[in-house]
């Protein structure tokens, strides 16, 4: 007797489901030369993507460490305080502010990478639990965060259709998170960049100090950005991985 749940192994003898099937994992591995659309474990990548945004996070604490830093010390630099003290914490802070810079971008490069793979993951198990349930084509997956205006809110649509396909109970979840993490990515992005640009054009004292208070805000928002969105992947991943345990999921072609 095949399978009950892919109809394409044989049932264990003492069973209606396959060895795949019958797995604890819950997922099925597709089979050699398969057209269709099989479930995949989204959990290690979603723990991977998590972590490299914990890291983001704490990358954006030691950003703001730098920030202050250099408030401080540009603070008794435009009273005219040059003391030896001062100038070598002017030039620590100049230091940590550079290798903050750096290492935000890195992560940053790092996390977008993690994460479209894990969103891809996710979307295509989504296109299992519900093939019709879906705004938008696969590719925006990866697309809507590169082109223009649709950056804006495809990835949003992408990620609340996926969600809504990964619900568990009778009632979907609400998106309050999914809105949350998006209006801080927005702001990041946006104003964030707006406000680090103040700290580059600055070349006195007087107007880095002020332009300070700017860049510990846009880093502020980073923070809580990269928190928020550690948050919705690991709530997504844990619904796909509760849903794929509560019964047989049905291939589709591709």
């Amino acid at each position: 007797m095949l399978c009950t749940r892919c109809h394409h192994f044989e049932a264990a003898p003492d069973g209606v489901l396959c060895s795949q099937c019958a797995a604890p994992s819950g997922f099925q591995a597709p089979p050699a030369g398969s057209p269709k659309i099989w479930l995949r474990s989204p959990v290690g990548l979603g723990r991977a993507t998590a972590l490299l945004l914990g890291l983001a996070a704490a990358v954006d604490v030691f950003a703001l460490g730098a920030d202050f830093l250099m408030y401080d010390v540009t603070g008794d630099l435009a009273v005219g305080d040059t003391g030896a003290a001062v100038l070598d914490r002017a030039d620590l802070a100049d230091k940590l502010t550079a290798a903050a810079g750096s290492a935000q971008l890195l992560v940053m490069l790092a996390c977008a990478v993690v994460f479209v793979i894990w969103l891809w993951r996710v979307r295509r198990n989504a296109e299992v639990f519900a093939p019709d349930g879906h705004h938008k084509a696969r590719a925006w997956v990866i697309a809507g965060w590169v082109v223009p205006i649709a950056s804006l809110w495809y990835p949003r649509r992408v990620v609340v259709d996926i969600w809504d396909a990964s619900g568990t109970g009778d009632k979907p979840d609400g998106h309050a998170l999914i809105n949350i993490w998006w209006t801080l990515w927005l702001l990041s992005q946006t104003i964030g960049r707006v406000l680090y640009t103040a700290f580059d054009e600055a070349d006195t004292s007087q107007e880095i100090h002020d332009s300070m208070t700017q860049m510990m805000v846009a880093d502020g928002l980073d923070l809580v950005a990269a928190l928020v969105a550690a948050a919705v992947v690991l709530r997504l991943t844990r619904m796909q991985n509760e849903k794929a345990h509560q019964g047989p999921a049905v291939p589709v072609a591709v």
